[in-house]
């Protein structure tokens, strides 16, 4: 992306994360944030349900946060992360299931007791378990806290609140967090592996002025009669973390039914009033994605919820069923092909790009963020799919080959587990979608490719997985062995070199620049097109009879190739 960053200084931290210290060392908050310790390692959440009201005067919250769970082994120590300098002012543990969601709204507390023993530990509060060591039922806690919660400076790639005005100055609000966590607007268990199984719901409490949009599907509203209104959406399906959010602004709706693979979906978007009619059109491009998604990658995960794009005062985020869109209403990346073959300004980039999110990333989410590859890569790589469902596959090669130029190599694709720390470059996208490009000719059945996409959703539904059942699952349905090239390619900087030298009607070739017993069978173009195996060692092919040899490997196969006399 160095060309991009020079011309535009952008990146958008959901698509292209970026970190500007080569090595790192962790800190103690670093694995508390991102391991599943003994704070967090015996409970399971089965449910949130967050209640917040916004100050927009002085960019404060306020608020509580209903967190059902259930006990799965032993713990003594509970671990709840609320970030600095939000404020945790109390805790009560309900002893028993007669207190329901509704009179927790309304901050009924019968039947629960508060616990008095708290610590803090920077972004994190710890108490001890005064649940019981197991039980059928369900277990609540009822979490107060209010504070002046992180402001996010340069959204989506910081994270924090983004407390804006629109360009008629009406108040703008919303969030962005991931990669920074949830726990900077509100208290939760924040870690990637465990989602809510019962999904969430978010009440939000605003003036009455303005619009609040949400995740899910809206489940009631309540004027105030004091200015301020309070409204509810929830989500009935698991959900990350970070993709809660909220979207409160001067909003307008319009909407349309989708005849998918399931039956009918809603598909509804929110837009600032005065970019109705620019959304109308430019919005177009979401049944599109739909359409060619599916495709790819069997049903839209979330029927029930419904999908929305939401204009958001930042470029975009993938927010599960409420997807946030900044792109300025035209094609490309703000204007731009980051692929500059052309093709990636046929399509709005944040509307494919971040709906691509729904499969890889909120349907299939990993346990933890150093796999994050296989939400980016995948997702990375559905704008290529995109691309050759509607234009043809010479575009999508073309597509993808040309975004190579974005690929930096200085760190692994997978970055270190239990610290909350992805990787320090965009390879994740660019590296990761040419790895399943490469892996695809390999494979060189696209039914069969696409029967892999839509199995991997298919068997992952609703889950959190790690790389390895990713690799392990590709590996068994395509009956090849490609254990090698996810090593090279997500664990390494090498890129292989394809050696070969050419000696009258035979050329020899060989793989350096790779890992010990590396192996990717090549498409190659000598005297017509065929296939090769090449290892580490040198072989040699015959084209006899004599005459002029023009080689080369076929361009969809992510290598660098090496002439030597």
């Amino acid at each position: 992306m160095k060309h991009l960053v020079s011309v535009l200084l952008v990146f958008h931290f959901s698509f292209f994360i970026f970190h500007y210290s080569i090595a790192q060392s962790f800190t103690h908050a670093d694995t508390l944030r991102g391991s599943v310790g003994t704070g967090r390692d015996w409970w399971d959440v089965l449910r949130y349900d967050v209640n917040v009201k916004f100050d927009f005067e002085d960019s404060t919250i306020s608020g509580y946060a209903n967190i059902e769970f259930k006990i799965i082994r032993k713990g003594i120590v509970m671990q709840i992360d609320l970030q600095e300098p939000l404020v945790l002012d109390s805790v009560f543990y309900i002893r028993n299931d007669t207190l329901n969601n509704g009179l927790l709204n309304k901050g009924i507390l019968t039947a629960a007791s508060k616990i008095e023993k708290i610590t803090r530990d920077g972004n994190t509060y710890f108490f001890n378990n005064i649940a019981e060591k197991k039980s059928k039922r369900t277990h609540k806690l009822v979490i107060y806290y209010h504070g002046k919660p992180q402001i996010a400076i340069y959204p989506p790639w910081d994270g924090g609140l983004i407390w804006k005005r629109d360009k008629n100055n009406n108040p703008w609000i919303s969030v962005a967090c991931q990669g920074l966590g949830a726990s900077v607007w509100y208290p939760c268990k924040d870690h990637q592996s465990d989602e809510p199984d019962k999904g969430a719901s978010l009440t939000m409490t605003f003036p009455d002025t303005l619009v609040a949009v949400a995740n899910g599907r809206l489940k009631e509203s309540v004027d105030n009669n004091d200015n301020t209104k309070t409204v509810t959406w929830e989500v009935k399906s698991p959900i990350n973390n970070y993709d809660l959010a909220f979207y409160i602004g001067k909003y307008v709706h319009f909407g349309e039914t989708y005849k998918g693979v399931k039956g009918n979906l809603t598909m509804d978007y929110w837009v600032l009033d005065y970019d109705l009619e620019k959304a109308k059109k430019q919005f177009t491009d979401a049944k599109r994605m739909m359409k060619a998604f599916e495709y790819w990658f069997g049903p839209y995960p979330f029927y029930e919820d419904g999908y929305k794009l939401i204009e958001a005062p930042h470029l975009g985020m993938e927010h599960q069923s409420g997807i946030a869109y900044g792109n300025k209403y035209q094609n490309g990346y703000l204007g731009n092909d980051l692929s500059h073959s052309g093709w990636g300004l046929k399509w709005d980039f944040i509307i494919v790009h971040e709906s691509g999110h729904e499969w890889f990333g909120n349907n299939i989410t990993t346990k933890d963020i150093a796999d994050m590859w296989v939400h980016e890569s995948f997702t990375n790589y559905s704008e290529t799919l995109f691309t050759e469902f509607y234009y043809g596959k010479k575009a999508a090669d073309a597509y993808l080959q040309g975004t190579r130029e974005n690929i930096e190599n200085k760190n692994p694709v997978i970055s270190s587990y239990g610290v909350n720390k992805e990787s320090e470059t965009t390879d994740m996208y660019y590296k990761g979608a040419n790895m399943i490009h490469t892996i695809r000719q390999v494979i060189n059945n696209d039914a069969l490719f696409r029967k892999i996409l839509q199995g991997l959703n298919k068997t992952f539904y609703y889950q959190t997985v790690t790389t390895r059942q990713i690799e392990e699952y590709i590996i068994k349905q395509s009956k090849i062995n490609f254990s090698k090239v996810f090593d090279q390619y997500l664990r390494t900087i090498q890129i292989p070199v394809l050696e070969y030298k050419i000696e009258g009607y035979k050329i020899s070739y060989r793989y350096t620049n790779c890992i010990k017993g590396f192996i990717l069978p090549l498409k190659i173009n000598a005297k017509g097109q065929r296939w090769i195996r090449p290892t580490e060692q040198w072989q040699t092919l015959s084209l006899y009879p004599e005459g002029e040899i023009n080689f080369s490997v076929d361009p969809n196969f992510y290598i660098n190739t090496k002439k030597v006399e």
